[in-house]
């Protein structure tokens, strides 16, 4: 089969599309055929070895010094199960399903093996592969970080980096619990979160967040570059910060010092995705309530371009790599 191989750490050209074995399903696990994943910034970060400083060598020993020790990337994807093993139940060759391959990686390749239990569920109705397959990754990262910041309705809840892969999913959950929700973002993406729901529109090179006329119930960085203390400012007693990216140790820091100070939180850590949280995402796709905001789709011989420009930094929500056979 064809799959995306990483053997060292770098640029997008470090990628290469290659012929490597077919996976064999195991007693417990469904082989899946791969429609299509995505090209998001974890991917990208582990491809370039972009992490924050502290954790730079920790994270290279675990995943791998010179380059990934799984090499074949990807976290997320959509397909349609070929094959069971004989222990698996609730499954069936045939079923569509959009699943998270989390640390396991691997979904940068025509097949992909999954345990039965891993995070994954059958397809929303009316959902295309493409749109499925970005909704696990950061769809769950939104959720669980508002779930976190217990926002329900009526809270004031601002999202900084809106028009982003988490940022797009954050304010149409947040509207989902019955928020009023902020979105903060540049000029070029005003228009993609309005649509998305959001009440107010910050664009953040024309207003400086500093003087934004509102105090937040919630704050959810979901990029990891808003200013802490500006944002802690802007709380009510008792809000939260939230930061779905591992930070830098000076604003690790920061935030701690914040909390102590007040009864403002400063929040962050690792997101734990569940089977659970993906079937809710999955009944506010069918209520309407949420939808996947595709910015550009390449296949998988384009992996290098697609890298390319999720690098830029300047992606509205996600990018889409379609597998063809």
């Amino acid at each position: 089969m064809k799959a995306v191989v990483c053997e060292k750490y770098g640029t997008p050209e470090v990628l290469r599309v290659t012929e490597v074995d077919n996976p064999v399903p195991r007693d417990t696990e469904v082989l899946v055929k791969v429609m299509a994943t995505t090209a998001n910034a974890a991917d990208a970060r582990i491809r370039g070895a972009v992490f924050p400083s502290i954790f730079n060598f920790p994270v290279k020993l675990a995943m791998g010094l010179k380059g990934p020790r799984k090499k074949v990337l990807g976290v997320e994807l959509a397909g349609t199960i070929e094959a069971i093993g004989k222990n698996v139940t609730q499954y069936k060759v045939g079923d569509e399903i959009f699943a998270s391959s989390g640390a396991a990686f691997g979904a940068y390749a025509e097949y992909i093996c999954l345990p039965e239990k891993a995070v994954m569920a059958k397809m929303p109705s009316k959902m295309s592969f493409e749109e499925a397959a970005a909704v696990p990754h950061c769809a769950l990262a939104a959720l669980h970080y508002l779930k976190k910041g217990n926002v329900g309705t009526g809270q004031k809840v601002m999202i900084y980096g809106a028009s982003g892969g988490i940022g797009t999913y954050a304010v149409q959950i947040a509207k989902a619990f019955g928020a009023k929700v902020t979105g903060v973002c540049s000029t070029a993406n005003v228009k993609l979160v309005k649509e998305l729901g959001a009440n107010e529109v910050i664009d953040y090179t024309k207003v400086e967040l500093s003087k934004a006329d509102a105090n937040y119930d919630v704050i959810f960085d979901t990029i990891g570059k808003a200013p802490i203390t500006q944002c802690v400012n802007l709380l009510e007693e008792g809000g939260m910060y939230l930061s779905a990216v591992h930070l830098e140790l000076s604003r690790i820091i920061e935030g701690i010092k914040l909390s102590i100070k007040s009864s403002k939180k400063v929040i962050g850590g690792v997101a734990p995705y569940t089977v659970e949280n993906l079937n809710f995402l999955k009944s506010l796709i069918e209520e309407g309530k949420l939808k996947a905001a595709i910015d550009k789709t390449f296949t998988l011989e384009q992996i290098r371009e697609a890298h390319a420009y999720v690098d830029t930094g300047h992606k509205k929500g996600h990018v889409v790599i379609r597998i063809e056979y």
